[in-house]
Order: structure tokens, then C-alpha cells, then sequence
């Protein structure tokens, strides 16, 4: 069975489905489904729409240049058919298509390093600029919140940079008095020191 790959998008063109545009100069172009023919003939560049595999490529949200890459190119080279060889074809895949998981999921986990804190500011910078349209009672606990998660962000973040270096009391202590908040951690270095942090947010 070949599966096509459609000429708009990239997806995958199973046999019996899709459309198959041929030009004049005998190029056939298959596609997986009227969007991508309809797009094609108006002409538009598939790298400027964010559905297609081609823009995720442009702007670096897939990876492009891999080893696994290489094996899905296709390869009309006539073989002899040996059940051993299949066998190997088959497991090999199998094993590429193992490796080819674990490597984007890793592109995946470096590319989206830093969109959580990103998306904290973004989302802080949001209620300082409007707090005027919030009603006055859920103005502190916007506030709360946000000190809040900033506090596990920067926790989270501390761990990640000191790798080997062991969070041992990361006991947090909170008195709120009136709206005076205490944070109090405490982190044994590799040194053998202990590391106190002390906030206070108003």
C-alpha cells in the first residue's frame, strides 16, 4: 500500500482517498482534502499558513534536520524479496519510529522552555494594566495569586538550575497579617551550607 503525502499541506494521502489535480505538463499533484486544492489553486504559499507542515518547519516548531528524517524518503530501488530482509525493515521502523518519538518530544520540551513564566507575565501585565475593571473585592486575591504562582515559578526555577544540589527544607511558612505575607525556604548548597530566602510581598 502507498501513502501519498499531500502537495499543500503534507499529510498523509491514504489510497482511494483525497484528490489527484493533474496540469497540463502531466505533473500530478495529490491532495488530502478540498482545503489544500482549493488553497493550491488560489494560490496561496502553504509556508504562510499556520496549519501546514511547511510553516511549522519555517518557524521552527518541528524538527528539520534529524537522521530519522532521511528514512522516510522514498526509495524506488528494485529488491529481490527475502522474508529476512522484511523482518529487519519491519523491526527497524519500529525502532526509528521509537527513537523519532523521544527525539521530539525532546525538540518539544526545549523549544516550550520558559512559556510558563512567559505566560505568567504576560498575564500579570494584563491585570496591572486593567485592574481598574475588577471589582474591588477580587482585586487582592488577583494580587494573591499571582505572588502566588511566581513563587512556585521561581522554585521550580532554582531547582532546575542547581541540578545535583538537593532542595532539603524547602519548607514554605506563610502568616498573613492584614495583607503582609512571609515566605520563608531554606536550601542546603553542595557545600554543605544552608541557604535561607526570606520574601515579603505587600
Amino acid at each position: 500500500m502507498r501513502v501519498e503525502t499531500c502537495y499543500f499541506c503534507s499529510r498523509p494521502v491514504y489510497p482511494s482517498k483525497g484528490i489527484t489535480f493533474v496540469r497540463n505538463d502531466a505533473k500530478a499533484f495529490r491532495f488530502c482534502r478540498s482545503k489544500c486544492h482549493t488553497n493550491f489553486k488560489m494560490k496561496r504559499n502553504p509556508r504562510k499558513l499556520g496549519w501546514t507542515k511547511a510553516f511549522r518547519r519555517a518557524h521552527g516548531k518541528e524538527m528539520t534536520v534529524d537522521s530519522t528524517l532521511a528514512f522516510a524518503q522514498r526509495r524506488n530501488v528494485p529488491v529481490r524479496y527475502n522474508r529476512e530482509l522484511v523482518a529487519k525493515t519491519v523491526a527497524a521502523m519500529e525502532r526509528i519510529g521509537e527513537i523519532r518519538g523521544k527525539r521530539e518530544r525532546q525538540f518539544y520540551r526545549e523549544r516550550m522552555r520558559g512559556q510558563r513564566k512567559r505566560e505568567l507575565e504576560a498575564d500579570r501585565k494584563l491585570v496591572e494594566e486593567n485592574q481598574h475593571l475588577l471589582p474591588p473585592q477580587y482585586r487582592d486575591q488577583v494580587r494573591e495569586a499571582l505572588v502566588e504562582a511566581e513563587g512556585l515559578e521561581k522554585e521550580a526555577m532554582d531547582v532546575e538550575v542547581l541540578g545535583e544540589e538537593e532542595a532539603l527544607a524547602d519548607k514554605v511558612v506563610q502568616k498573613v497579617k492584614g495583607q503582609t505575607k512571609i515566605r520563608r525556604s531554606q536550601r542546603l548548597l553542595r557545600s554543605g551550607d544552608v541557604e535561607e530566602d526570606m520574601e515579603v510581598d505587600r
